[in-house]
């Protein structure tokens, strides 16, 4: 029986990112906070779906949670420990941005059960930093790797994004150098997308920006695997690479279709049938809450064999077709030969035996290869 995943929400951030789509509030006092944690807590105390699954990850995202006292954090924990069964191996990762926390606080975070940082490097380049607007810079970066080292954080995890505005290869190259120097567990490597909603698509539109370049983009992706690759790291999703033993067992379950229940402004819960999502304005969130209102404002039944399609080709493993056929009753190769023979004619997908995979094109165009199975 596999295990479920618990996500939580914090949508607080210094200042807002200007690639960033997700549901953030720039955090102006703690009595926000605080109202917000109690909100929190009310929801996941007022959770009415009974869950017999034990479950064994916790991530918090964002937003920044490493804003958040040790108090605030201990509060949210008693809540979920009182609610949900954890293996006594579970996964705990909390996203943390640079900058943002002292040893102090996260040896605090530790003996809450913290055992995995993942933190948002996205470029060592100060002035791309400033393009971003990040609110560090890369000295910022190195600190906290080294603060997490001294509170013992032995399973760390940090971002990089690839393609921006004015990028060039050696930048590039030195941001992965830098990174692989630092000797991290998990790397997650992106190639930028812009968002309509965000800032830097904005001024991209209005060309106080240059438009990111796909095929510099593609070779970067291209010179991201032989490097990572060649320092030990196992590349097992499209953007996720990890030494052995350090894949980041909560995303693995979004990739599997596992069981994952999120609470907080934005979260989103899959069950195995029906995905549900909340209320995206944390002032929104927060009042139906106070008001004893459902947070929920859009649920859907999923086609799960449209799902295990398209999340499989994102892990290195690729799709058993075998597999899948059995499992639902549907011949991939057949129901799609002639979309199937054009991605392999653009080498974009190749076959091993009974398993389709994507190519290292087809994992840059990964988007084209999915809208086929969607």
């Amino acid at each position: 029986m596999t295990n479920a995943g618990l996500y939580i929400h914090i949508p607080f951030c210094k200042s807002r990112c200007s690639y960033c789509d997700f549901a953030t509030d720039v955090y102006r006092n703690n009595d926000a906070v605080e109202r917000y944690v109690s909100a929190l807590c009310g929801e996941i105390s007022d959770f009415k779906f009974q869950i017999s699954d034990l479950f064994d990850t916790i991530y918090f995202g964002g937003g920044t949670p490493s804003l958040l006292t040790a108090k605030q954090l201990e509060k949210i924990l008693d809540t979920i420990h009182k609610r949900f069964k954890f293996s006594d191996k579970t996964s705990f990762t909390l996203e943390m941005n640079p900058g943002t926390v002292t040893l102090e606080k996260l040896l605090d975070f530790r003996k809450l059960g913290v055992n995995r940082a993942s933190f948002g490097v996205q470029t060592f380049d100060d002035k791309a930093l400033k393009l971003l607007a990040r609110g560090h810079d890369s000295n910022d970066v190195r600190t906290t790797f080294k603060l997490l080292r001294q509170a013992k954080f032995d399973n760390v995890s940090f971002d990089l994004i690839g393609g921006l505005p004015n990028q060039h290869m050696a930048n590039w190259e030195d941001n992965l150098n830098q990174a692989l120097d630092l000797e991290p567990e998990h790397l997650s490597l992106y190639l930028l997308e812009l968002e309509d909603s965000t800032p830097l698509a904005e001024q991209i539109r209005s060309k106080r920006q240059p438009q990111p370049n796909e095929e510099l983009a593609a070779e970067m992706y291209e010179l991201m695997l032989d490097k990572v690759v060649a320092k030990g790291f196992e590349q097992y999703e499209i953007s996720n690479f990890s030494k052995p033993n350090f894949q980041s067992r909560h995303n693995n379950k979004y990739w599997n279709c596992d069981s994952v229940f999120g609470f907080g402004v934005s979260a989103h819960s899959f069950d195995g049938k029906t995905r549900w999502s909340n209320e995206r304005d944390t002032n929104k969130y927060v009042s139906m809450i106070e008001n004893s209102d459902s947070t929920i404002v859009a649920s859907e039944e999923i086609n799960l064999a449209s799902e295990v399609s398209f999340l499989s080709l994102r892990m290195n493993r690729g799709l058993n077709l075998s597999e899948y056929q059995s499992r639902f009753g549907i011949d991939l190769r057949t129901k799609f030969a002639v979309e199937i023979s054009r991605l392999s004619d653009d080498g974009l997908v190749l076959f091993e035996g009974e398993i389709l995979k994507l190519t290292r094109k087809g994992m840059v165009f990964s988007n084209e290869v999915f809208s086929v199975f969607v």
